[in-house]
C-alpha cells in the first residue's frame, strides 16, 4: 500500500471504521502524512503571525490557529480508529489501546504507555486470519474452521 492509497483509505473508506486490521504500511503512510500536514499548517500559521504580528484580536493568524484546530479535530476519530485496527492487526483488542491513553495520562507511566502504543505499531501483524478479521496483507488465506 502506498503514500495515496493509504490517505484514502484512512480518509474515505475506513473513517470512523472500528472493525478490521491495518496494515502497517497503512498505519505508518497516514503517520506521515498526518507529521507532513501539522508542520505544514503551523509552518502557515507561524509565517502568518510573524508577517502580521499588528496585536489585533482577529489577525489572519488567529485565523490559521482556527484552521489548524479544525484539522486536528477531522483527523482526530481516524486517527483512532486506525490505531485500534492497528491493535486489532496484532491480534489485541482496541479497549487496550483506550487503556493506554487514558494510562497516559499520568506522568512518567504515559512515556511508558507511549513506548508500548509504538512498540505495538512497529511490530508486524499476525500471520492469516485472527479474531478481528483477514490478514490485510494477503486476504485470499482463510482459516482452516475444523482443523
Amino acid at each position: 500500500m502506498g503514500f495515496t492509497e493509504a490517505v484514502r483509505t484512512v480518509l474515505k473508506q475506513k473513517y470512523a471504521t472500528f472493525s478490521g486490521r491495518a496494515s502497517r504500511s497503512e498505519y505508518w503512510w497516514f503517520m506521515l502524512f498526518y507529521v507532513l500536514m501539522l508542520f505544514g499548517l503551523a509552518f502557515f500559521a507561524g509565517v502568518l503571525a510573524f508577517a502580521t504580528s499588528s496585536g489585533g484580536v482577529a489577525s489572519p493568524a488567529s485565523y490559521a490557529v482556527v484552521i489548524c484546530g479544525l484539522f486536528i479535530l477531522a483527523i482526530f476519530l481516524p486517527l483512532i480508529s486506525l490505531h485500534v485496527r492497528r491493535f486489532h492487526d496484532r491480534n489485541i483488542s482496541g479497549w487496550w489501546y483506550l487503556a493506554l491513553v487514558i494510562l497516559g495520562f499520568i506522568p512518567y507511566v504515559g512515556l511508558v504507555t507511549g513506548l508500548a502504543i509504538f512498540v505495538i505499531s512497529v511490530l508486524p501483524g499476525t500471520e492469516g486470519p485472527n479474531k478481528f478479521g483477514a490478514d490485510p496483507l494477503r486476504p485470499e488465506i482463510r482459516a482452516e474452521v475444523f482443523a
